[in-house]
Order: structure tokens, then sequence, then C-alpha cells
């Protein structure tokens, strides 16, 4: 069972750690636009942002749709997926601890 169960945990753990990541780029992304630094005429910048933009809010849009996370200008739903991520992730490392 260790055989299976070892390397499906790392993997749940390198796809949310790769998921913080991914949510952490779109709102730096967001604050770089609202202040004017990115370019979102550039058709190479687009792409990126809008696929970064498409991806986390694949994952942000349960929460803002369950949660009242606007705050006036401020969305807290990428730290509440953040935290939860974090949840998750130190569980993982439990079990992992647990299984070796």
């Amino acid at each position: 069972m260790d055989i299976i169960a070892i390397p499906f945990l790392l993997l749940i753990k390198s796809v949310i750690g790769f998921t913080i990541w991914i949510v952490l780029a779109d709102v730096i992304i967001s604050w770089l636009i609202a202040l004017n630094i990115f370019n979102t005429n550039n058709k190479i910048i687009f792409s990126i942002i809008d696929t970064i933009s498409k991806i986390s809010g694949f994952m942000l849009n349960p929460i803002r749709s369950r949660l009242p996370t606007n705050f006036g200008s401020i969305d807290i739903s990428p730290i509440v997926l953040i935290l939860f991520l974090t949840f998750i992730e130190n569980i993982i490392n439990r079990i992992l601890i647990k299984i070796s």
C-alpha cells in the first residue's frame, strides 16, 4: 500500500504547491494591472495573464460564490484558498510522517 500511497500523496502535495504559486501570481498580476505597470495590449502578456487568470479563477470562483470575500475593493478569496491548501498540505505531511 505504501508503494502507491506515498507517491500519490507527494503528487498531491506538488499540485498544491503549484496551485499556491499560480494564485499568488494572479494576485500580483492583478495588482500590476491595477497600477498600470503591465500593458495588456501586448498579445503575449495578455495570453499569459489570461491563462493564469482562468486557472486561478477556476479555483477562486466557488469560494467567491459561497463566502462574502469582497470587502470593498479587497478580495480575500485568494487568502481563503491558500489557507485551505496549506491546511490540506499539512495533513498530507502528517500522513507521510506516519506512513514512513
